[in-house]
């Protein structure tokens, strides 16, 4: 009797603290969102972010790998004199847990430094957690058209 007791006492505690978790595991992504595009600018920001088997889908309708984005940077990761050309942040931020597996969905915003109009993207990321890390597995990109015209 005492076995069953200890067991449906193991199991509550799992059901309890599995929304925990959850919660805790949506607010790591959404703070590993918004620190990789505050730091997109630098390599170190990409190489933490993106797992290593990444399928990235632009918005210009390219496919590439975390290579492809890698090759990008001089490999270092010093300041840029001067602004980045493009500030970018999240709004409206969505995250869907799924055990091992969460999707973010958000909209970016690019802001030039120059002062032109701003841009929007819908993004949609597909991360998986493995040895206790969360990584990005697959990325879609789509460019919202300018509807002020």
């Amino acid at each position: 009797m005492k076995a069953i007791r200890n067991s449906v006492l193991l199991a509550l505690a799992f059901v309890l603290m599995a929304p925990m978790a959850s919660a805790a595991d949506e607010e790591v992504l959404t703070a590993m969102l918004h620190d990789f595009l505050a730091n997109a600018e630098k390599a170190s920001a990409h190489e933490s972010f993106w797992a290593d088997d990444l399928v990235y889908s632009s918005s210009s309708g390219l496919r590439f790998g975390k290579t492809d984005i890698l090759q990008g940077f001089d490999g270092s990761d010093e300041e840029p004199a001067g602004p980045p050309p493009i500030v970018y942040s999240g709004e409206e931020v969505d995250v869907r847990l799924y055990g091992d597996m969460a999707v973010v969905a958000f909209k970016l915003v690019g802001t030039p430094s120059n002062g032109a109009g701003k841009l929007y993207y819908y993004n949609t990321g597909t991360f998986l957690k493995r040895d206790g890390v969360w990584k990005v597995v697959a990325w879609q990109a789509t460019r919202i058209p300018d509807t002020t015209e």
